[in-house]
């Protein structure tokens, strides 16, 4: 943490709940939640017409915390810090953002570890299964709890773009611009095999007890660390972990055994043991399957085209040229079907060795491009 807070940087900021408990919450899996609170975080003003309001969605396992410190003994800001401030892309100086934590998350808003009022026990897994249009739904009663009838931008990475491209189908009439960024109209076949591999390791893990461990005092920490360390791999590409590690040694030796002998080794090994400390492994069953459904174009005669009609929204789509979970190839189906019903769109590829990790990260081209664009929303 700097001893003076940058001037591009929001500075410090405190989380916000609200709770909804007039009207259920129906969920595509056919059940419903009778109250929930989701809690999120906001940066700059609304103005007096609450016209210059930005939704942020976030990734699988980001959160509300986008931006900003929470106390100047904060060792990182927020998970998107590279573009939420003034001056930045998404300038606090101009506009009013709001990042909630999604439905089923485990940082505040009502998910697996929350107390279920039915039971008086955590929900574990009887929480139902979320999908992303629920997630929409549910932000978009946020929406009307803060008196914002339009956003001037739905805007999301990775799963957190999925939600923006949901957003611009179910509620047309409620969003001006539309930014997808490292995004997927649906996954691949791959995809979904990468995230069943992370979910046996969680549901293998002895101490996962059918998901009731909260009640045992324990946590599958070997599964929820498998997980994430496999996951962690797809968010990289093999340039940058050349870079980074390379075939380095720990020790400069072989010692011709099965502990950590590779520099990569020791990086995946923390990232993974430092997320059980973070997250909850319930959520990230959840997170996954959330990311597996995502299909807009299924109910259209599986035509992304015929899923886009309605889109009123302008459109900037970003791809990164390492991005092998969610390809470049990807992105340009969205481009395609949009210009296909002749919708307004923007798209940039952008050069950068980071994978799937890239659009966390301050790439000048990137930044420049999201910058110019959001420089011209109206």
């Amino acid at each position: 943490m700097p001893d003076i807070l940058p001037p591009d940087c929001v500075g410090l900021v405190t989380a916000k709940t609200s709770k909804f408990d007039k009207t259920p919450l129906s969920l595509d899996c056919g059940r419903s939640l009778s109250s929930y609170e989701l809690v999120y975080e906001t940066y700059g003003t609304l103005n007096k017409d609450h016209s210059n309001a930005i939704l942020i969605c976030h990734a699988l396992s980001s959160d509300h915390h986008a931006a900003g410190y929470y106390s100047m003994q904060d060792k990182k800001p927020g998970w998107w810090e590279s573009c939420i401030g003034p001056g930045k892309p998404i300038d606090t100086n101009r506009f009013f953002v709001v990042c909630p934590n999604n439905l089923g998350g485990c940082k505040g808003s009502t998910g697996p570890n929350s107390t279920n009022p039915d039971t008086n026990k955590p929900y574990g897994p009887d929480f139902p299964i979320i999908t992303v249009r629920d997630w929409v739904k549910s932000q978009a009663r946020l929406a009307d709890m803060l008196g914002i009838s339009q956003w001037l931008a739905v805007i999301g990475g990775s799963l957190g773009g999925m939600q923006a491209l949901q957003w611009a189908i179910d509620y047309p009439k409620h969003l001006r611009n539309c930014v997808i960024i490292a995004a997927a109209p649906k996954l691949t076949a791959q995809n979904i095999a990468f995230n069943e591999v992370a979910r046996q390791a969680i549901l293998t893990d002895p101490d996962f007890h059918d998901g009731h461990y909260y009640q045992y005092n324990t946590v599958p920490k070997q599964g929820l660390m498998l997980a994430r360390m496999l996951g962690h791999i797809t968010y990289l590409s093999e340039a940058s972990m050349r870079d980074k590690f390379g075939r380095e040694l720990r020790e400069g030796k072989l010692n011709f055994g099965f502990d950590v002998e590779f520099q990569v080794e020791s990086y995946l090994r923390y990232q993974g043991r430092s997320f059980v400390d973070r997250f909850d492994a319930n959520t990230y069953l959840l997170m996954t399957k959330a990311l597996d459904y995502f299909d807009p174009a299924k109910e259209h005669d599986n035509s992304l085209s015929k899923a886009l009609t309605n889109v009123m929204a302008k459109f900037l789509v970003i791809s990164f040229t390492s991005d092998w979970r969610f390809s470049s190839a990807r992105s340009r189906e969205m481009v395609k079907a949009l210009l296909d019903n002749k919708k307004d769109v923007s798209y940039t590829e952008v050069t950068s060795h980071d994978g799937h990790d890239a659009f966390l990260m301050p790439i000048p081209h990137f930044i420049q491009v999201f910058k110019a664009y959001m420089q011209n929303t109206e």
